[in-house]
């Protein structure tokens, strides 16, 4: 029996040929994998399952587990080449190495975002922008009143965060409740949130600086700024340039991840060629009606050449940075022991309190407040069809720090893992509070479907990107 012909728009949105077969792997595993992975949500499901499995591993009653965890994650793994070393934990290559993926996907956003998106304009960006300046600054001053000096006073940067991935995962789940110029506004929001989180690792959790490596990080920079002046745009060389940078922050003391941030700052936002070259020699090539390996060769390079790097690079890169390096990261740090009155001690201590209220009551009344004060000032105007009461829920699931608030609670307390176990816990609290109060409160405040809440791609890309979730 022959297998059944299919739209070529369906192949594409089916991906390979074979998935788009009806064989019973493909048609009971890989398409219904595809069709989830396509969903907003999804990148937040996987995060939230692979926190779930690391609690779990480490509190189920079995002999060992807790320790088989430790185990693993501080399992010492090194680099050697002649007489150069770099040993460090798994959990170090995955917080240093993996999220350095993560950080650069964060500044390709923040570089589209800056050519071509809201953050361009800055009438539009003006709310967002303020809402999030309110929504670091209010979260860091409750923390810092709630647990006030001492060794626990390093973390005041940690309830500053909100995760994009979660945070715009559960407006998806919402649906057409929420205006599309809401979702906008938590979206940009969250980029700028991203940019001061990066900025606060950059200056104030960075020790033993060295500036030779520092300056040598620059200057690879520069050169990377120099080539793209020059219009060299071969995605191999930025990419050793890249690895480079990590390494030369690495050693420099400066956090390694931010060479991603750097990197996807360069990365070049405008395409190369206009889109006609590649549609002019197409229709060349094929008068003939026929293509053959070189034309194909050359088509495929037009084509590409004709979208913005930056664009590309998303593309292939928001799903590793979702289904992979996001839930790998909860997967190694997320594990905490809640057992022996660990958690009640936790809910009792400064540290779990202060970001607790940073997250839940400080990032909503951050933002709120800040909004208010913008738009009285003539600053910024309010999104359209978006109620005051929905900018409060917003401002709410914008509580939601989990994954950068985890990696910020990991560089302040270097010397203490009770502190950081305290950190952990209350991270983990508040952010499941803060999904379900805002959740709540959107509720409350939604209306029905069809008055305007059609949602808002948010990929910047003419066609979806694989999660649209855009994850900080």
């Amino acid at each position: 029996m022959s297998e059944p012909q299919h739209h070529p728009d369906d192949l594409w949105r089916r991906g390979p040929v074979w998935t788009a077969s009806e064989r019973p792997l493909a048609r009971y595993v890989a398409r219904p994998l595809r069709e989830f992975l396509h969903v907003e949500s999804a990148g937040s499901v996987l995060l939230l399952a692979a926190t779930v499995v690391a609690l779990l591993w480490v509190n189920l009653p079995f002999d060992g587990w807790a320790s088989a965890y430790d185990h693993f994650w501080h399992t010492p793994i090194a680099l050697e080449i002649g007489d150069w070393r770099i040993e460090e934990s798994l959990q170090h290559w995955v917080n240093d190495g993996l999220m350095t993926i993560f950080f650069f996907v964060v500044g390709l956003e923040i570089k589209y975002e800056l050519v071509h998106g809201d953050l361009r304009d800055p009438r539009t960006a003006a709310l967002p922008i303020v809402a999030a300046i309110g929504g670091m600054a209010v979260p860091a001053l409750i923390y810092a009143a709630v647990v006030g000096g001492g060794d626990g006073a390093a973390g005041w940067g940690i309830p500053m965060a909100t995760d994009i991935a979660f945070a715009v995962g559960v407006l998806g789940l919402l649906g057409p409740r929420i205006p599309s110029a809401a979702r906008l506004f938590l979206l940009t929001l969250a980029i700028v949130d991203d940019i001061g989180a990066i900025l606060v690792i950059a200056v104030f959790y960075t020790d033993d600086l060295s500036l030779g490596w520092l300056g040598a990080a620059l200057a690879l920079l520069a050169v990377m700024a120099a080539l793209r002046a020059a219009r060299v745009w071969a995605i191999p060389v930025y990419a050793a340039l890249g690895l480079a940078v990590w390494f030369a922050l690495l050693q420099s003391g400066v956090h390694a991840t931010l060479a991603g941030v750097a990197v996807g700052l360069l990365t070049p936002a405008v395409a190369l060629l206009r889109p006609s070259v590649a549609t002019e020699y197409a229709v060349e090539g094929l008068r003939d009606n026929e293509l053959d390996a070189e034309e194909l060769h050359r088509l495929r390079f037009l084509i590409g050449e004709s979208v913005p790097v930056v664009e590309r690079l998303q593309t292939k890169l928001h799903p590793l940075s979702s289904y992979v390096v996001l839930p790998v990261f909860a997967l190694a740090n997320a594990g905490v022991a809640l057992g022996d009155g660990v958690l009640g001690d936790a809910l009792r201590a400064p540290v779990a309190l202060g970001i607790a209220a940073g997250l839940v009551l400080g990032k909503p009344l951050g933002i709120t407040l800040a909004c208010f004060i913008a738009i009285r000032l003539g600053i910024g105007r309010m999104p359209e069809g978006t109620s005051w009461p929905q900018v409060v829920g917003i401002g709410t699931v914008a509580g939601i720090g989990f994954t950068v608030s985890l990696f910020i609670a990991g560089l302040s307390f270097p010397g203490s893992e009770l502190l950081t176990a305290e950190a952990k816990v209350g991270i983990l609290l508040a952010s499941v509070l803060a999904a379900v109060v805002g959740v709540v409160l959107l509720l409350l405040s939604g209306r029905p479907a069809g008055q305007n809440g059609t949602a808002v791609a948010s990929s910047p890309s003419p066609e979806p990107l694989p999660d649209s979730t855009r994850q900080n």
